[in-house]
């Protein structure tokens, strides 16, 4: 089963990532976006993830570190939807294993 604050913690990430690009469209929607407004504005799902696992950089736990490694090195080769479920993939066998 899982917890209410890990159930609070994804409805949050779903929400903040809704709400950056609902946010951009309905405020930039009338606007002629250049190359790195359009970037900025892509990029900002993306940076609510990395604050949820930034923490996990100094866990003390062995298998969310190599979990971790595992999927830095999948977010330079794959895209984003591989990278979450390679992430949620080695770090439930890790756990199994360790």
């Amino acid at each position: 089963m899982i917890s209410m604050a890990a159930l609070l913690t994804i409805v949050g990430m779903a929400s903040a990532t809704y709400a950056t690009r609902l946010a951009g469209y309905l405020l930039l929607r009338k606007r002629k976006l250049g190359p790195r407004a359009r970037a900025v504005m892509e990029a900002a799902p993306g940076c609510v993830l990395i604050s949820v696992i930034a923490p996990h950089f100094v866990s003390p736990h062995p298998e969310e570190l190599i979990a971790l490694g595992i999927t830095l090195v999948a977010a330079w080769r794959l895209p984003m939807l591989f990278t979450v479920a390679i992430a949620v993939a080695s770090l439930a066998g890790l756990r199994l294993l360790m």
